[in-house]
């Protein structure tokens, strides 16, 4: 075999390796259950913006006069949600 095979080769293997332990962390990770979202600490509401601007009266079309409004981060659930990732692999058109 020739040095470029086995650069290619290594190289191969390597990538499967990482993808073998990022798989072997996300399923850990998905045993462990959902994550409290750290916007809102799990309620699923945070305080509505009309509070920001208002001399102590609460109340708009958002929160319906209650002061709070549902979370943008978790959309109400109180759990994280996961961030979508999408990982790219380039090929190299030859040696480096």
């Amino acid at each position: 075999m020739g040095p470029i095979v086995l650069t290619q080769l290594s190289t191969g293997l390597s990538v499967l390796a990482g993808a073998a332990l990022v798989k072997s962390l996300m399923d850990q990770r998905a045993m462990v259950g959902p994550t409290q979202c750290p916007s809102c600490n799990g309620t699923g509401r945070v305080a509505c913006l009309c509070n920001r601007w208002s001399d102590g009266d609460a109340g708009c079309r958002t929160c319906i006069g209650s002061g709070l409004m549902s979370c943008s981060n978790c959309g109400g659930t109180g759990s994280g949600r996961p961030i979508p990732v999408q990982i790219s692999v380039r090929r190299s058109n030859g040696p480096s």
